[in-house]
């Protein structure tokens, strides 16, 4: 098939460089020219491991190639994709001025039969306004698709390329077709196309979103309680998870979520909720705990140095708000920085992949190390902000001859409470004795 995707940010790309694996001729447009400049020179412009080597493969090839001229990307296409930035607007709602204005673009460039499929996350009934928008141009037949993406960063081509199920939101029997057709590769296990009308498929996105982030929130809050009450939470998430009905994932205690999804759908379906009259009691609630847990390492800090943290310094492990990316949009550790910063504290932080992207945000508001060990010198107690795993099994040895004082705060639960203790260290995590 010969698929269009406009936009060339996380969703884009990764959706564009996984269909033109199947065979599929695909056209990126996006309006940044430099981008296009780079990704057309193999250059990737977003970390996502096993990504580069399915794009540069495509890009020679020739099913992979990127353009700023939306009327020549979309010409020859049967499908076009728009993954496109929905950002939080004002109250938190989903910002559409992008896929709108796309689509209003769009009218007055088709001339054949297109299936529009909306890959960006967005507010129910998304999909009849990007109709109207398209409608107001162009008279004759198209489709538009709700598609939404359910795309883990670090692990996002193996989700898109093996996915547990597809949603298509759409009733129109000529684009099921084109869908199934489009999406058969990558369902032959048997795994499912669920075919539903455009509002649920919105939803759909939304709630599995929100209900994963309130999970999280759960947690934490058994965290916090088993802190208060003397248990372990390493046994409670065992003793639930264990439960077919609960499941054993997003049930890690932590300092929060971060990222792109998360707070912002969280945000979103609680406005949609609100203009439809609906108060979601739990969202709220989720979203608040959420915001406390994010810092809920600095009271323990500030207890252990007797309440004054000006002239300590501190390094820090993991700036990206989760593992194998190097996304740092609502991280975590961004929030850790500044109540250190604002206590008169000094940070030296390493990431393997966020360091470039926190020093364009931050600029030399703490110093970036070479490596995690390097981090440590001077150093009057470690924090650990995220889970990557080299950060699992560190080489004590070399911590022992850098790090200033014994003393770990961890975030994310990375080591055995009694062996870690056993050798000396005062260690603080999450919901654990």
């Amino acid at each position: 098939m010969k698929i269009a995707v406009v936009g060339t940010g996380y969703v884009g790309l990764v959706t564009g460089t996984c269909f033109s694996e199947t065979g599929n001729k695909v056209t990126c447009i996006d309006i940044d020219q430099l981008k296009v400049t780079k990704l057309s020179n193999g250059e990737i412009t977003i970390y996502e491991p096993g990504l580069e080597k399915i794009f540069l493969r495509n890009l020679k090839e020739g099913r992979l190639q990127f353009t700023t001229n939306l009327a020549e990307g979309v010409k020859d296409a049967e499908i076009i994709f728009l993954a496109l930035p929905t950002p939080p607007g004002e109250g938190g709602a989903a910002d559409l001025k992008y896929v709108l204005g796309v689509a209003k673009d769009l009218g007055q460039i088709l001339t054949d039969y297109k299936v529009i499929v909306d890959k960006s996350t967005v507010p129910v009934g998304t999909a009849e306004k990007v109709h109207a928008a398209i409608a107001a141009n162009f008279k004759g037949e198209f489709d538009v698709v709700s598609n939404p993406e359910f795309l883990r960063e670090g692990v996002a081509v193996d989700d898109f390329m093996k996915p547990d199920r597809v949603v298509v939101g759409t009733r129109s029997e000529r684009a099921k077709k084109v869908m199934s057709d489009l999406y058969a590769p990558f369902v032959r296990q048997g795994n499912p196309v669920i075919f539903m009308d455009e509002k649920s498929a919105e939803l759909t996105k939304y709630a599995a979103n929100s209900f994963l982030a309130t999970k999280i929130s759960f947690m934490n809050e058994i965290a916090q309680l088993c802190e208060r009450l003397g248990a372990d939470v390493d046994m409670v998430r065992r003793g639930i998870g264990s439960d077919d009905r609960i499941g054993k994932r997003f049930l890690f205690p932590g300092i929060g979520y971060g990222g792109s999804c998360f707070p912002k759908d969280v945000q979103a379906l609680i406005m949609s909720s609100e203009e439809v009259n609906y108060e979601f009691k739990i969202l709220k609630a989720v979203e608040d705990v959420n915001e406390k847990q994010k810092l809920h390492l600095i009271p323990k800090i500030e207890k252990y140095f007797a309440g004054n943290l000006k002239g300590k310094h501190f390094a820090l492990w993991g700036l990206a708000f989760k593992p194998n990316t190097d996304d740092i949009r609502e991280a975590p550790a961004l929030y850790v920085i500044d109540a250190l910063v604002a206590a008169g504290a000094t940070v030296t932080a390493f990431d393997p992949e966020a360091m470039p992207n926190v020093e364009r945000t931050i600029g030399n508001k703490i110093k970036y190390a070479k490596n995690q060990y390097e981090a440590l010198e001077g150093a009057d107690a470690l924090i650990i902000a995220t889970e990557w795993s080299e950060f699992r099994t560190p080489d004590f040895d070399r911590i022992n001859e850098v790090l200033k004082q014994k003393v770990i705060f961890d975030g994310r639960n990375l080591f055995d409470v009694k062996f870690i203790t056993e050798m000396g260290y005062h260690y603080e995590s999450i919901g654990r004795k």
